[in-house]
């Protein structure tokens, strides 16, 4: 293993990392706040990332997928340490180390939980960085530090393959690995100013459109007022925010295509989109008749909120407008599980991604059509492709540790007190980066207890980096020569 170059690696993206500070301290200027809370961040993480550069900076060694997978986890471990200083600052929130982590680990991994209250109080320097904090973390910052970092003569496909989130991670948009990260960044950057642009036009703020953007296309969910979305009381807001949340929900990929060859038709023959949207609609349908069948609201005052909290909830964004905790029957659950399906691969939504879902659901088909047909052979495919059997396995392999860990978290919040919705919920919601839970955690994460938001960040860490990353770690295997 060698340890120097991935402190080296490490320093400089910290370097990197600290520059973030930078916009903070310039909204702080703009509205008369102090901005000494981002300096003192700047400082800190700067000094840190320099001091690790040097120390060893003469390091040459090569770097393999085995520092490729240290630097994804430790950087996310220093980013959400480094994130949280300004959270945990006298002069900015004075919140407890816990409660930093937890608000600071929730915005890089776009989980949009949250421990802070009084968002409409709070000065608009520290709700612009929490807003940053998530549209640096959608894409992943990873991915922007692998355009970089070539530029400095390190290679940077290792970084890549760990951070992309879905089942396969070795197709690269470009031939080369730093055009594969701009061209993403470049989509990214687009969407995020034509968001913004849309919800200025439809009656937002520059500050808030600017920052709602942010972490709508980072399908993450934070907001700069307490009432979220619903705040605006706006069906136009409410319209564009439901649009780029599907945009952003969509396979990157596909949207590099349709701009590089104009033209939409990758979209309408992807399994996956397809797959993904008809799940969307079917929902909304169903949770609209039963929002009717209960008289909670007229017809189309039915259809409005079931589909902004549908999307919000499937897509892993998080965003509320009537608070759908509160909805009677099984309501409630029925949309929560929705998230655990998920974005699609290569977005910057959580979940398990719906062409995991979708394999699963292939791969029981077949198994049914062989009780039928012993002999024959049916083999699975997306957009007409054969999948591969070692897909097939990875595929299961990741929803066989993915319900281990999640029976195994859930049992270790229940035993820091917690009642099993609250604890259920809380872990799903984070594990799939979602946010909005049920039970205790329906409004946010203020009153459960701190061993519970430390293991709650290990939740975001590990849905964040898709599971496979972070443990592999924790194999002794990968500490071998």
């Amino acid at each position: 293993m060698h340890f120097q170059i991935t402190a080296k690696i490490l320093g400089i993206l910290l370097v990197v990392f600290s520059v973030t500070m930078v916009p903070p301290i310039l909204v702080a200027v703009v509205f008369d706040e102090p901005p000494l809370v981002f300096l003192r961040a700047f400082g800190i993480t700067f000094t840190f990332g320099t001091t690790l550069w040097v120390l060893f900076s003469r390091s040459r060694a090569d770097m393999r997928t085995k520092e490729g997978f240290l630097i994804t986890v430790f950087f996310y471990i220093a980013l959400g340490s480094f994130g949280a200083v300004p959270f945990i600052d006298d002069k900015g929130l004075g919140l407890s180390i816990p409660d930093g982590l937890f608000e600071s680990f929730s915005g890089l991994t776009t989980t949009g939980a949250t421990v802070i209250q009084g968002l409409d109080q709070m000065p608009k320097s520290i709700l612009y960085y929490r807003q940053q904090l998530q549209w640096l973390g959608g894409m992943g910052i990873i991915v922007l530090a692998v355009a970089i970092l070539p530029m400095l003569g390190i290679g940077g496909m290792q970084l890549y393959r760990t951070e992309t989130p879905g089942p396969v991670k070795d197709s690269k948009l470009t031939p080369r690995i730093k055009e594969t990260a701009l061209a993403l960044w470049s989509i990214y950057l687009g969407l995020t100013v034509a968001c913004a642009t849309s919800y200025f036009v439809a009656g937002m703020t520059v500050f808030d459109s600017i920052c709602h953007s942010f972490s709508t296309i980072a399908i993450g969910g934070f907001s700069t007022h307490d009432s979220s979305i619903g705040f605006f009381e706006s069906q136009l807001i409410e319209t564009v925010c439901i649009i780029f949340m599907l945009i952003a929900s969509l396979n990157f990929a596909l949207h590099f295509f349709a701009l590089k060859e104009k033209t939409a038709r990758h979209y309408l023959q992807d399994d996956e989109v397809k797959f993904f949207l008809s799940i969307v609609v079917v929902s909304v349908l169903l949770v609209t008749l039963l929002l009717l069948n209960e008289s909670v609201y007229s017809a189309s005052t039915a259809l409005r909120m079931s589909t902004f909290e549908v999307v919000s909830i499937f897509t892993t964004t998080g965003y509320t407008t009537a608070g759908f905790s509160s909805w009677p029957s099984i309501i409630p659950v029925f949309i929560f599980f929705g998230a655990f399906t998920g974005a699609c691969a290569g977005s910057t939504g959580g979940g398990m991604k719906a062409i995991r879902v979708l394999l699963i659901w292939k791969q029981g088909l077949r198994e049914v059509h062989r009780l039928i047909h012993p002999h024959a052979m049916f083999p699975v495919k997306v957009n007409h492709r054969q999948v591969p059997s070692e897909v097939m396995q990875a595929v299961w392999g990741f929803f066989s540790i993915y319900v281990v860990i999640f029976i195994f978290m859930l049992l270790a919040l229940m035993l820091t007190g917690l009642d099993f919705l609250t604890s259920f919920s809380a872990v799903g919601a984070t594990i799939n980066n979602l946010g909005p839970g049920l039970g205790g955690v329906s409004e946010n994460y203020a009153n459960i207890s701190d061993p519970a938001k430390i293991l709650l960040c290990f939740a975001m860490a590990l849905g964040r980096l898709e599971i496979f990353t972070l443990l592999v770690l924790f194999s002794p295997m990968f500490w071998r020569k």
